[in-house]
């Protein structure tokens, strides 16, 4: 009876958790960051994938303009500036990421049509749009991925960052659908944010030190 009453319980303590998430925690886990006016924005690359199962703008403010955020969005990739994130955790899948503290000159010349694969065996994306100082988009090869990056300026020294991935799931079970949103989202929500602010850390002191360089002319 005990053993029956204690299984009971945690059925009902992952059924409360279940149902938290999917009635109060999952739309601010899917819009960290982002005003409701953002969340609802259309962003290039949407029309890409006009229907997605899963759907996630998060946005930071970012204390520098959208020259100083660029280069870090251009080098953005596996073996080379990786994405600013928790590059152990990346590793563990294979991903060869090394979030890079400097502009690397030599992968400053990304081009529309530029196909790169993330690690061995991760999908290969293409450039599908790029707007000097305002907007990237990637997609998948296979069309179920688009990640794309908005620069909005706020005024001369402030940015408006926004990441959107949009993602198919075709043929997915049941099963498959429920581990996407109770784990995969929040996941993507701990790896995306460390890369909101890596990217806002790195572009501010790039801020700071031009702003100095300037000062002791």
């Amino acid at each position: 009876m005990r053993v029956r009453s204690v299984g009971l319980g945690f059925v009902t303590l992952a059924v409360g958790m279940v149902a938290g998430y999917l009635q109060v925690w999952r739309r601010p886990c899917l819009m960290w960051g982002a005003t409701p006016e953002e969340f609802e924005r259309v962003m290039p690359g949407d029309e890409f994938l006009l229907k997605p199962h899963i759907l996630a703008t998060r946005a930071i403010t970012i204390g520098a303009p959208p020259s100083l955020i660029w280069p870090w969005l251009m080098q953005m990739g596996s073996g080379k500036g990786g994405v600013y994130t928790y590059d152990w955790i990346e590793n563990l899948f294979g991903l060869r990421m090394h979030s890079a503290r400097e502009i690397l000159p030599q992968f400053q010349d990304r081009a529309v049509g530029d196909t790169e694969q993330l690690g061995k065996n991760g999908p290969r994306l293409r450039v599908e749009i790029l707007e000097r100082e305002r907007a990237m988009v990637l997609r998948s090869e296979d069309g179920n991925w688009v990640w794309s990056f908005g620069l909005y300026p706020s005024d001369a020294l402030t940015t408006r960052f926004i990441s959107r991935n949009r993602i198919a799931t075709p043929g997915a079970k049941a099963f498959q659908r429920v581990f996407n949103t109770l784990v995969l989202e929040p996941g993507s929500l701990i790896m995306e944010r460390k890369m909101l602010l890596g990217i806002k850390e790195r572009a501010e002191d790039l801020q700071a030190r031009q702003t100095d360089s300037e000062a002791t002319k």
